[in-house]
């Protein structure tokens, strides 16, 4: 294809959040005792402030991504009071999206949508969107700040408590503008994460038919193991149409036991994923699960393959926080273009390899990968 036949080529649907990332230690995850001055109410920037409380008990474990509870919401402004905090434009699909812009290096090629603030954060969201090269769709709230995620890194592994806020109120009305169906038009190829089924499962449903009826590439991602238990009936509908369903090993796991499937093998539960009913014939599903270091699993027309990852010694592991993402965003890049399911998940270990060797969901400013 030219590069402008790749115009609007992939369309990401999420949750724009802006990730508020710090290193931190286990006490933090575990447990914190605010003073009686701390900061405590939803202030304009979806920080929390005023207030007095003691004894907040986080109980958060490594490697969780959670909703965020009101016994998380003071961590918000603690993590933005460490020194070394950092403010990254994240959510999961926002991620993956911009990963697969920046591994394609062709403006235009993919665009997004999902729900901002009116604030600061929204507007740091907009430019970051710009600068990625994504074509970003916002729909912005009036109401509710730009939502945020709290990224807490302990050795390199991290924790994600996700306060939706704005992201949260998208509604399927803002899909239906004109000039935002457009995007759904234009695109062959369309990715949302697992999330956006607590947020506007309609949404989803509209696009996920549009794909089926345009024989369309529809792709989902587990995204996390909490998704699977409580979010099941939006997830069951969806997954029909899902011509590619991605996600690590503890949310296959999840799934698999969920639905009672008496197995904890990852290739097994792959394979099974993979043949569960298609809403369209046009494609078949193809199943790709990631184990860490350990090897990808790919699930393709009753046949499972494993794919070593790139081996990185520990010292050079910065944090983990968006590698899933990177490795969908890596993915996708090919995909598009078409290319095997081989040089897929090729590219997907490269920007996941990339991404972990950095602060947050950050890359360099052009991609070596061949």
């Amino acid at each position: 294809m030219e590069s402008g036949s790749y115009e609007g080529v992939l369309l990401g649907m999420g949750n724009p959040l802006l990730d508020i990332s710090a290193v931190v230690d286990e006490a933090f995850l575990a447990n914190s005792v605010l003073e009686n001055d701390d900061i405590f109410h939803l202030g304009p920037l979806g920080v929390w402030k005023g207030g007095g409380v003691e004894g907040v008990i986080y109980d958060i474990k490594p490697g969780n991504a959670i909703l965020a509870e009101e016994k998380h919401l003071p961590m918000y402004n603690e993590l933005a009071s460490k020194v070394n905090v950092e403010y990254i434009a994240g959510g999961s699909t926002q991620n993956s999206i911009r990963v697969a812009q920046w591994m394609l290096q062709i403006p235009g090629a993919t665009s997004y949508m999902g729900c901002i603030g009116k604030d600061k954060f929204g507007e740091e969201m907009k430019k970051d969107a710009q600068t990625a090269g994504v074509n970003a769709h916002y729909y912005e709230d009036d109401n509710a700040p730009t939502g945020t995620c709290a990224v807490c890194i302990v050795g390199g592994e991290r924790s994600l408590v996700a306060n939706l806020s704005a992201a949260n109120c998208y509604r399927s009305e803002h899909l239906k503008r004109p000039e935002n169906w457009t995007l759904v038009e234009k695109a062959k190829y369309i990715y949302i994460a697992g999330f956006f089924l607590t947020v506007s499962p309609d949404s989803i449903q509209l696009v996920a038919e549009h794909a089926a009826a345009t024989n369309k590439v529809f792709m989902m991602n587990l995204s996390a193991p909490f998704i699977c238990e409580f979010f099941r009936d939006a997830q069951e509908k969806a997954l029909p149409y899902a011509d590619y369903i991605f996600g690590n090993e503890t949310e296959a796991r999840t799934f698999a036991k969920v639905r009672g499937w008496e197995t904890e093998n990852t290739e097994e539960i792959a394979l099974k994923i993979s043949q569960l009913p298609k809403a369209s014939g046009a494609h078949k599903r193809i199943t790709v699960i990631t184990q860490g270091c350990d090897p990808v699993v790919v699930a393709d027309d009753g046949k499972v393959k494993t794919f070593p990852v790139i081996v990185l010694p520990k010292e050079k592991l910065v944090d983990t926080n968006g590698a899933g993402d990177a490795f969908v965003g890596g993915f996708l890049s090919q995909l598009v273009q078409e290319k095997s399911i081989d040089e897929c998940v090729r590219a997907a270990c490269y920007a996941a390899n990339v991404i972990i060797q950095r602060s947050g969901c950050t890359y360099p400013e052009k991609p070596d990968f061949n």
